[in-house]
């Protein structure tokens, strides 16, 4: 929209006289074209090294502004990184990290190449694809198999409500992974997995029913509409062994638990 333009506009030009950074980035809804009249303006400024230790130091990698935006209402929230973090969320950025610079749009530069840098965040290889089919397989399986009809049996409300979240979350990022989509927050799951092209049947209500209604009957309607729907690349006798090394020996292995990547 105008309006969020034209207070980009104000802050690169800002930026630019005060040297503050090297680029201005802008992602979320505005460089998604999906902003409301009202939306925030999402901005990465890639600044130096020494830039961004300061920032750390004083707690400023992430903060809003409302500084030359030109609407009521409206301000910039704003996030600090380095071409060395670029660099780095290309080799093992989690997902909403790679999801963010979806749409980004570079709005100006001192740094030659910087487009290029963005387009290598969201190269991801078939091998890490077909890695995340398997890690959420596993981890949806587990709260179907054991961790929700144990807390159905026992009566234990929490843990009951916390399998039914993880098995739609899980069973959502593998049909995500299975589609090369990425993971961008947990508000936007829902949506983004009702409009994938490969769906099964139903799907949409048969997770709305687990996480309103979370029994092994629900649990195991979801499940079973899953893994007929695809041949997953996880055996069920891998299934227990893949679980427990991404997320009770995650600490030992050194990696990020499934749910966190």
């Amino acid at each position: 929209m105008l309006h969020h333009e034209e207070s980009i506009a104000r802050f690169v030009e800002t930026t630019r006289s005060t040297g503050t950074c090297d680029a201005v980035i802008v992602e979320g809804s505005v460089a998604r074209g999906t902003e409301r009249p009202d939306s925030d303006v999402d901005l990465y400024l890639v600044v130096d090294e020494d830039a961004f230790a300061r920032a750390r130091g004083d707690g400023r990698l992430s903060y809003v502004s409302g500084e030359g935006v030109t609407y009521e209402g409206g301000y910039f929230d704003i996030k600090l990184v380095t071409l060395d973090y670029l660099d780095q969320a290309a080799l093992r950025g989690d997902d909403p990290c790679r999801a963010s610079f979806e749409s980004a749009r570079v709005v100006w530069s001192t740094v030659d190449g910087l487009e290029e840098r963005l387009a290598r965040i969201l190269d991801v290889s078939e091998e890490s694809w077909s890695r995340r089919e398997a890690a959420f397989m596993a981890h949806a399986r587990l709260q179907n198999w054991y961790f929700l009809p144990q807390a159905f049996a026992h009566g234990n409300t929490f843990l009951l409500h916390h399998a039914a979240v993880h098995l739609v979350m899980a069973a959502g990022r593998a049909l995500l992974a299975l589609n090369r989509v990425l993971f961008k927050a947990p508000k936007y799951l829902e949506r983004t997995v009702a409009e994938l092209p490969r769906l099964p049947d139903g799907y949409p209500q048969l997770a709305s029913d687990v996480l309103a209604n979370p029994t092994p009957a629900t649990a195991s309607a979801l499940m079973s509409a899953l893994e007929d729907f695809h041949t997953w690349p996880l055996t069920a006798a891998e299934t227990l062994s893949r679980y427990v090394e991404d997320n009770e020996l995650s600490w030992f292995t050194g990696t990020m638990p499934p749910e966190y990547s």
